[in-house]
């Protein structure tokens, strides 16, 4: 019989004392065989799902998730591209993710050859992948109940612990391999680590920290969502080597290290670590999480003081989801106040249409920037991801619809444009950037990269914010229009939605009950909802107060049947560049449209002269006949999640020289003012009008204020009223 050494009694002692609170906690996942009885903790936090009727949640919450298993898709956009992720995911050899741990661990790599891109034999960042991809497998596994998924999952999980025992092993020798601590697992030595706590610069050592964090979220994720058992002991351990790394340094020194472009980059470490303290209440797991503290943004952000320009933005944004992890643990309340003025700094301040992060490549760019930032490498998917992530959390908190909002935003925008439309079973064909310059082109694969690992997450768990429940279970939150099936035993509830979003433009979507009981049922009017949103209920249209951007509720006693219809038409928008308003996107609902076109300046369109006073968009933006398609100034305007590798413009310059009133031309130029709007642009932003009467009075009010501004003469102000008066505009 092998000797029991020290480092085993250290597991067995840690892991005996997670499993009682995790069971507390969860007490369907330890024991999980299938999705059907496995509970979920919410990507991100160790707090219960609502999956899980006796999983407590943090105090701090005023709404919470569902169970990933709780959820079923219905076919759909999001569905198609889950499937291509998924055929991957099934597809891809686990030993290819695993050759590079093998080899560090002086392991047989079973000839397999790691993936490439950033996993290779000598890669700064291999073993990053690894982690992702047993992640995704896991969320797979929660929402489709395919056993394959678990089954992988369940081979990389047992291949990873047979890596950190034969490092472990080294533990006291004189083994050049050697790691400092128990617990060590990852695809290179501990150099990186030691030569960061030097304060070794990128690309000498890449971010030690973030691929930790990448094996320690998989390995979470393999039991919180399969409850594989040796996964939290491998997770364990690495927590008690993290600890043993950084328990003992001194703040100033950890600050420096976590200011350093790349090499300091750490991801949701304190995620992580704030999870293994919530599942043992062990206070060093939650002294290592507060060791990613990054000071000298933390203090700003609490602060509310916008001090992100120039910083790498997926450096920093997982860090503002664990300080809402400790926040919860400890009810330190600077940590949300960190996280909530961190978001606000970035909705809208540096957020393109399709809700990509504006900046230089991956630099976060000015507050209120925009224009100004469009180029070819930017808006990195991890961003959007990570943020996705973010917003999901502080809606925990708050139930504040902007965050789902920005949601639905990223969702429909870069996120469905991330995935080409086309199957493979060697290559993700996920987004990098998804740039928005003009004449832009998609660039899909990114096997071994960062984004090409959070892009197979992703896709792998649509639905896991579809609905959501308030604390006590007395309120439904629907958040995304999206076919889907809620099954919710606690309440003896099951809520069927059915829609074509986003690819129909009536907007509909319908909800049916099955089973009883007295529900507040919240729908939440999207942004973009500009010409109304009803509801019916079992065929009577409901007397509702439905502003976009916020909730309409319909509490009452439910019964079988019950049958809610939703319609929010969707209509052509005009969304303007903070910093330059005449640099436009288009979209139509939820969906950004760009303009198909290889040139690499902008388009240049002019919309006012075929305005009618409704400002229906549709007059000058015409349907072509194609689904979601339309044409403009000799121009297609197409679905951004048509994912081609074309090229093509999300953003244009609008060009509209003279004042014009439909076919009645002025002579005077539509200069802009002083916040950058031009006269017709502040005239019909008053519109829609009922009728001429109604564009007269806003052509003499703007013309008012122009001369007073002495932007306008008297006599130009004359001349455009009477135009306006005369002007045969439709209605």
């Amino acid at each position: 019989m092998p000797e029991f050494s020290r480092r085993d009694a250290l597991r067995l002692t840690a892991l005996a004392s997670a499993i009682p609170a995790f069971q507390a906690m969860f007490p369907t996942a330890a024991g999980a065989a299938t999705p059907a009885t496995a509970a979920t903790v919410g990507e991100g936090s160790a707090a219960g799902a609502v999956g899980a009727s006796a999983s407590p949640v943090p105090s701090s919450w005023v709404v919470k998730p569902f169970d990933n298993t709780r959820v079923t898709l219905a076919p759909s956009l999001f569905t198609d591209n889950r499937d291509r992720v998924l055929n991957f995911l099934h597809a891809y050899s686990a030993d290819r993710m695993l050759a590079v741990f093998r080899t560090n661990a002086g392991l047989d790599t079973l000839g397999a050859q790691p993936p490439g891109g950033w996993e290779t034999a000598d890669g700064n960042l291999r073993g990053h992948y690894a982690g992702h991809f047993l992640s995704a497998l896991c969320l797979a596994y929660a929402g489709t109940g395919e056993p394959a998924h678990k089954e992988k999952a369940d081979y990389m999980v047992t291949a990873l612990g047979e890596c950190q025992d034969a490092l472990g092993a080294l533990v006291g020798t004189d083994d050049p391999a050697a790691p400092s601590h128990v617990g060590y697992l990852a695809a290179y030595p501990e150099t990186q680590y030691i030569r960061l706590e030097q304060y070794a610069t990128y690309p000498t050592i890449w971010a030690p920290w973030y691929t930790c964090h990448m094996i320690m979220r998989g390995l979470l994720d393999a039991y919180q969502h399969t409850g594989n058992h040796k996964a939290l002991e491998i997770v364990l351990g690495m927590g008690d080597w993290a600890y043993s790394r950084l328990g003992h340094l001194p703040r100033t020194q950890l600050d420096r290290m976590w200011k350093i472009y790349i090499a300091g980059e750490y991801n949701a470490m304190p995620v992580v670590m704030a999870d293994l303290y919530a599942l043992t209440k062990d206070e060093k797991y939650l002294t290592t999480a507060k060791c990613f503290d990054n000071t000298y943004l933390f203090d700003a952000a609490v602060a509310n003081e916008d001090t992100i320009d120039g910083e790498h933005a997926n450096q920093h944004i997982p860090q503002y989801q664990g300080y809402l992890e400790i926040y919860e643990q400890t009810g330190e309340r600077e940590y949300f106040d960190a996280a909530k003025n961190f978001w606000d700094m970035v909705v809208p301040h540096r957020t393109y249409v399709d809700g990509g992060m504006a900046g230089s490549g991956e630099i976060f760019g000015a507050r209120d920037v925009i224009a100004s930032t469009i180029q070819k490498s930017n808006a990195e998917t991890c961003c959007v991801y990570n943020m996705l992530k973010l917003s999901r959390s502080l809606f925990f908190h708050t139930a504040d619809p902007k965050y789902m909002q920005y949601y639905e935003r990223a969702l429909y925008g870069q996120i469905l444009s991330s995935r080409q439309n086309t199957s493979s079973d060697t290559n993700p064909l996920l987004t990098y950037f998804v740039p928005v310059n003009p004449g832009a082109r998609r660039s899909y694969g990114n096997l071994g990269t960062c984004c090409g690992g959070t892009g197979l997450e992703t896709h792998a768990k649509f639905q896991d914010s579809v609905y959501f429940s308030s604390r006590d279970g007395s309120t439904l939150y629907v958040n995304l229009y999206l076919p889907s099936t809620l099954h919710w035993p606690e309440r003896g509830l099951t809520v069927t939605q059915s829609t074509q979003h986003p690819t129909d433009p009536t907007g509909t979507s319908s909800l049916t009950v099955t089973g009883s009981g007295h529900l507040d049922l919240r729908l939440r009017v999207p942004y973009w909802a500009e010409q109304g949103f009803t509801v019916r209920l079992n065929g009577v249209r409901q007397r509702i107060d439905a502003k976009p951007g916020r909730y309409v509720s319909l509490n009452r006693r439910w019964r079988t049947g019950d049958r809610v219809e939703i319609a929010a038409p969707f209509t052509l928008r005009i969304e303007r560049a903070l910093d330059d308003p005449a640099t436009q996107a288009v979209a139509y609902g939820p969906v950004p449209l760009v303009i198909r076109s290889s040139a690499t300046a902008y388009q240049n369109l002019t919309l006012y002269r075929d305005y009618p006073l409704s400002r229906d968009l549709s007059s000058a933006i015409r349907p072509t006949g194609e689904p979601m398609t339309f044409t403009t100034n000799g121009l297609t305007l197409a679905p951004f999640y048509i994912n081609t590798t074309d090229n093509y413009h999300v953003y244009f310059k609008r060009t509209e020289p003279e004042i014009v009133f439909g076919a009645t031309a002025t002579g005077i130029e539509n200069r802009p003012g002083a916040e950058g709007l031009t006269f017709l642009d502040e005239v019909w932003d008053r519109g829609p009008f009922r009728n001429r009467g109604g564009l007269v009075r806003a052509v003499t009010a703007v013309s008012r204020d122009r001369v007073a501004a002495g932007e306008l003469t008297a006599d130009e102000r004359h001349t455009l009223i009477k135009a306006a008066a005369r002007a045969d505009i439709a209605s």
